[in-house]
């Protein structure tokens, strides 16, 4: 454990790296551990003072996109601007106490070795602290704060994707231990997606299809699954039904990495609410702070004609 502090020591200075990744769930509670004793060390000091918590913007101003836009893979990341929570200020003085009630919410969840969605995570505070929690909005922001903080991803701290997402077609999952699941026998309904990150970078992955598809219109995936248009042409199918959220981007990432000769299309309506679909797919979003990175995938082909039913 004093390793694990000794080397967790880096990220209060280190501003140059740019990323959150999953680490160990000792070395998560080690960082939080460190982060609590910095911050006692500093009120018990010769001279107390309040620190102020320094995380890396999540502004579009603070981004940036690496590598080509259509030849090679494309994602986005964030630079080393920095912004501050302080109880000095004002306006930052509750975002300061909210960052160190989720990183007190999330050690405990740890330590039972549990699991929450952001959900879950925002009733417990609800109940606990709701003059500071007033509504899911102020939870996501603050648990990229944690996460800009302590530069781990938000699985690592226990906190769970909730999935949205559907994937069909010429593709077979397979969970170590359990039974193979053929994602073209699973009608036209689709099979779920798993919101549990682990479980997906662990499923073993088969697949004869020539394309995948992401079609944003769960009315559109229905009716595709419907006709077996993925026998017609082989292909898989994923939706999110609309904008994408982390589970689904992870299955289809995982897709990419082990199929990388597998073109990746998108069906999206041509307006600015498909092309931001689109995009989130291809390079991440910026609201995903430091984990943005972990869930472009590379689309060389777009496709945005409205499918008549």
């Amino acid at each position: 454990m004093e390793d694990l502090r000794n080397l967790t020591l880096k990220f209060f200075s280190d501003q140059e790296l740019c990323y959150a990744d999953i680490v160990p769930l000792a070395q998560v509670r080690a960082r939080i551990e460190v982060s609590v004793l910095n911050f006692l060390k500093i009120l018990n000091a010769s001279s107390p003072a309040i620190s102020d918590l320094p995380l890396i913007q999540r502004k579009y101003s603070n981004s940036r996109v690496n590598h080509g836009l259509l030849t090679e893979l494309s994602r986005v990341f964030l630079s080393n601007s920095v912004s501050t929570r302080s109880l000095m200020r004002p306006n930052a003085a509750k975002a300061f106490v909210r960052v160190w009630k989720v990183m007190e919410m999330c050690y405990q969840i740890l330590l039972q070795e549990k699991r929450v969605t952001q959900r879950e995570l925002f009733y417990k505070l609800l109940c606990d602290s709701p003059h500071l929690f007033p509504s899911q909005t102020h939870v996501n922001r603050t648990i990229q704060d944690l996460v800009a903080l302590l530069r781990c991803s938000r699985f690592s701290l226990g906190i769970m994707a909730s999935s949205r997402g559907l994937v069909a077609g010429r593709l077979i999952l397979q969970e170590p231990g359990k039974e193979a699941v053929d994602c073209s026998l699973c009608g036209s309904s689709g099979f779920a997606i798993s919101g549990d990150l682990n479980l997906l970078d662990s499923l073993v992955l088969n697949a004869d299809a020539r394309y995948v598809i992401i079609v944003e219109k769960h009315a559109i995936f229905q009716r595709l699954t419907e006709d077996r248009f993925f026998h017609q042409i082989p292909s898989i199918l994923i939706t999110a039904k609309g904008y994408p959220d982390i589970a689904t981007r992870f299955l289809l990432y995982r897709i990419s990495k082990a199929f990388p000769d597998l073109p990746i299309l998108a069906l999206v309506d041509w307006n600015p609410a498909g092309l931001a679909i689109l995009c989130t797919f291809k390079f991440g979003s910026i609201g995903m702070g430091l984990e943005a990175y972990r869930y472009g995938s590379f689309i060389i082909t777009l496709y945005h004609k409205v499918y008549k039913l």
